[in-house]
């Protein structure tokens, strides 16, 4: 994405104040580190055209990943070869991995995706189009394997490979424990593999149980590898493969063996390399407020002692002598920071009428606000912020929930069949047998019918008015359904964002024009529908910079349900009393198709609402540890800064 929303880095190294080698010397691979993923792409892209046009008449031998990572490097080569800077016409390709026995057609299939996003748009020749066939018999595939490294070696070896990594350092379909000997091979997908690949795949049963993939070995006999990652989520990997030391139960990791190789990351994806998360342990800092508060939470972290306990030796022994000769004695900035953390807790998140706000992170007037919580699917609200949206209502302000995307793809066949029965039982109507027949005549890998889609969506839109009521909220009238085309393409790949999307949006803050705003601020996966729904707000946003009701709103970011905001990016923290986190609870429990089974549960098996009430409740106990006041739970949100003067665009 090329905005790459995010809060401004809250650390970072003063510039020439140490030299590369200096700040890098804990890295074991050479890493660069791009603002956005665009950036990271686009230079990404330039070396491979200038490895193309370098072997010239020879031919180039590539090797290339599948997955969401390269996605934006195929668009800016498929952008330049129809420029005409580029052929591929004495190119070769070799692609890193396919599910065993899915024939490319399927969409969720290595081959058709790397199809559909590259190779049908660019001039490869077919006899130069290597990728794993993964229709042969379980007896010959060991055979199918070696040949397919004996046609690596006949045209002369890989040149180039580009590569991704998993949340697990998983390299290909090398899971954690292989040996760093092997080659292309059948490999059986296990547990955490499955959770990697799941939200391809409508449900658990249609999950492949195994792959076909290069080895560790194919890998590091290409002549040059370059690894990349984008988003918050691959910042672990991230770390261990260019920090860490090589183990095969972090795959990647073995990459550091290579002689030619080079990490590129987004700044999202950097946040676990030391340089970006301490950079006080490797250089010279900038010291914004925010970057005291982040070294001083991380002080209090190492230690754990509470902010007010920290003391000068406790700076001096932790690299952050430099803190201290710029910001003033220790004692001094343990009260700023623990005075600025503070006044980031408040009751009235709408802010709170006939008080001094200037401590406050919400204004006092005007009171009541109109808000608007933008929804990326119809529970999010409530899972990620129900006790702030809660707080609102209650306190009188005009409250309008934006569900801005059907959500359909999530309810189950047999949560549709229940529903219909219900309604047959109850004299409503009988079409059990007529969607029983449209199920049972779905094919897999195909989109949803329309009129399955259909049904799904009225069942997504029932249960988040039914949590709405619960919040004493008018679903008639303060309720909005937008429905972005990009999300209804009845698979598990969505679309890209479009005019029709942004404009869907303009026109909801139009009507509204709120003084305040809520958006699902999701960092981890670039190309995920909290991603594009942000995308989608922060674009609409930029287009309605100039009306005049732009001038007293106010951008609020909350977390979805898988992570939550780093305290020392907090603006706002709203603390919930045990009765508002049960209400919270119950609202989330009128979300009835997403309630026991999560349809695509990635690594963490707990239901929404218990994901939710942990991660409230462990924000609550680090303010406590930190030295605040003990709370219930605490939901916790980052302002992103609107410009509206002249043509500057959002501050990103």
């Amino acid at each position: 994405m090329n905005s790459n929303y995010k809060p401004a880095r809250e650390t970072e190294l003063l510039s020439g104040a140490e030299p590369l080698d200096i700040i890098t010397r804990l890295e074991r691979i050479p890493t660069t580190i791009f603002r956005t993923e665009s950036e990271g792409t686009r230079y990404v892209a330039d070396l491979i055209v200038k490895g193309i046009k370098a072997a010239g008449a020879r031919g180039f031998v590539l090797a290339l990943t599948t997955g969401k990572t390269p996605i934006g490097v195929y668009q800016k080569l498929v952008e330049k070869y129809r420029a005409g800077k580029v052929s591929f016409a004495r190119v070769t390709i070799f692609t890193l991995d396919e599910f065993y026995s899915m024939t490319g057609t399927e969409v969720q299939s290595r081959g058709w995706n790397i199809r559909e996003d590259f190779i049908n748009h660019v001039n490869l020749k077919p006899e130069n189009i290597f990728m794993p066939d993964t229709t042969v018999s379980m007896e010959k595939v060991s055979d199918y394997c070696h040949a397919y490294e004996q046609a690596i070696a006949e045209r002369g070896g890989i040149d180039l490979m580009i590569l991704g990594t998993g949340v697990g350092g998983q390299v290909g379909f090398n899971q954690p424990g292989c040996y760093a000997n092997t080659k292309t091979r059948l490999v059986p997908l296990g547990g955490r593999a499955q959770k990697d690949v799941s939200g391809l795949f409508h449900n658990a049963e249609s999950i492949p149980r195994m792959a076909v993939t290069m080895g560790i070995s194919t890998i590091l006999s290409a002549r040059r590898l370059i690894l990349m990652a984008w988003g918050e989520e691959k910042a672990d990997a991230i770390g261990k493969v260019v920090e860490g030391e090589i183990t095969p139960f972090v795959p990647v990791t073995y990459l550091q063996q290579h002689p030619a190789i080079e990490v590129v990351v987004d700044e999202s994806a950097a946040e676990g390399l030391t340089r970006v998360k301490t950079p006080w342990l490797v250089g010279t800092c900038r010291w914004t407020p925010k970057a005291i508060r982040k070294a001083v939470i991380w002080l209090c972290r190492t230690l754990d002692k509470p902010i007010l306990k920290l003391s000068y030796r406790d700076y001096v022994d932790h690299s952050l002598g430099q803190l201290l000769d710029e910001a003033g004695t220790y004692d001094q900035i343990n009260i700023k920071v623990f005075n600025d953390l503070q006044h980031t807790i408040t009751g009235w998140p709408g802010g709170k009428p006939g008080v001094d706000d200037s401590t406050r992170p919400e204004r006092s007037m005007p009171f009541p606000k109109r808000v608007v919580i933008f929804s990326p699917h119809p529970d999010d609200d409530v899972i990620s912020m129900g006790g702030t949206f809660l707080r609102l209502v209650d306190q009188g302000h005009d409250v309008h929930v934006a569900y801005q995307t059907s959500g359909n793809i999530a309810v189950h066949d047999d949560v549709v069949m229940q529903n219909l029965d219900t309604a047959r039982e109850c004299g409503l109507g009988d079409r059990y047998n007529e969607y029983h027949r449209i199920i049972a005549e779905k094919r897999p890998g195909e989109p949803e019918p329309e009129t399955l889609r259909h049904i799904k969506g009225a069942i997504r839109r029932a249960e988040a008015k039914a949590a709405c009521r619960s919040f004493g909220l008018n679903d008639e009238t303060n309720v909005h359904f937008l429905n972005m085309p990009f999300y209804e393409t009845g698979g598990i790949k969505k679309g890209t964002l479009s005019s029709m999307d942004i404009h869907t949006v303009m026109s909801l803050l139009r009507s509204i024009k709120p003084h305040q705003i809520y958006a699902a601020g999701d960092l981890s996966d670039p190309h995920g529908t909290h991603r594009v729904c942000i995308e989608a707000v922060l674009s609409a946003l930029e287009r309605l910079r100039h009306e005049a009701w732009m001038r007293d709103c106010r951008l609020w970011l909350y977390r979805g349900a898988w992570q939550e905001w780093h305290l020392e990016l907090v603006d706002m923290a709203v603390p919930l009393s045990p009765d508002e986190v049960l209400r919270k609870r119950h609202a989330i429990y009128r979300h009835l198709s997403q309630k026991d089974v999560v349809p695509f549960p990635g690594e963490d098996t707990r239901e929404f609402w218990q994901r939710a009430e942990e991660r409230t409740s462990h924000t609550a106990r680090q303010y406590d540890r930190l030295g605040m006041a003990e709370y219930q739970a605490i939901e916790v949100f980052v302002q992103l800064p609107l410009s509206v003067e002249n043509d500057l665009p959002l501050s990103l």
